[in-house]
């Protein structure tokens, strides 16, 4: 991370943003998890849903699964989040009952279901390249390229992801770049070239720059 925050710092267009806002932070709750498969649950949970809806409704879902006298509000560290088996046999009436809509059950039916017969090899993932991660996760029903870039940004720390498709991004490119249009994948691949193996880093100051846009509009 200190390479990378030295290199865009020495960036005309990078600097002003090192500068504002320090190094990246990439913590986001719902993805620091070392469990790929509990990851990528909290990350479907948490698809177009605000932080607080998201937590609510996860923490729902995981209360399916503990026994009836472990009180979750009160015992939270003797809770476990379910194992692949678990989700295939909890009943899809319960899960819609905490709240999860039936596209959300079943996007994590077919999770579960693509670990436990071995259709996604979690175990192998940390030794995989980024590009065939993405082929690999996408397999699993509402699982996209952004949801997968952004387990490998924030749950693999991977140093060189650049999520082309993501509006915030290509919002990021546009203003400090000062182009007249958002940019396609090309454009902003091509641009990239002289920091791409800190894409990670400076995705997160193209991320605040869009939310400055924001602020000031």
């Amino acid at each position: 991370m200190h390479a990378s925050v030295a290199l865009l710092s020495r960036d005309k267009r990078f600097a002003p943003l090192v500068r504002k806002h320090g190094a990246p932070d990439f913590n986001r709750p719902h993805m620091q998890r070392t469990d790929v498969f509990q990851s990528l649950c909290h990350a479907i949970v948490y698809q177009q849903l605000s932080g607080r809806a998201a937590a609510t409704i996860l923490a729902r879902f995981v209360a399916l699964f503990q026994a009836p006298n472990n009180d979750v509000r009160l015992r939270k560290s003797n809770i476990t989040f379910p194992t692949p088996d678990d989700v295939l046999k909890m009943s899809v009436h319960n899960m819609r009952a905490a709240g999860l809509s039936m596209q959300k059950v079943s996007y994590l039916k077919d999770l579960a279901e693509k670990f436990s017969d071995g259709t996604i090899r979690h175990r192998s993932l940390h030794r995989m390249e980024s590009e065939r991660i993405v082929e690999h996760l996408t397999q699993v029903k509402g699982v996209g390229v952004w949801t997968v870039h952004m387990f490998l940004i924030f749950t693999l720390n991977r140093p060189d992801v650049l999520p082309t498709g993501d509006l915030g991004i290509r919002k990021g490119f546009q203003i400090l770049y000062k182009l007249k249009t958002l940019p396609d994948h090309k454009t902003m691949e091509q641009l990239a070239l002289p920091w791409r193996a800190h894409a990670s880093a400076a995705s997160w100051y193209l991320w605040r720059a869009a939310d400055g846009a924001k602020q000031k509009g």
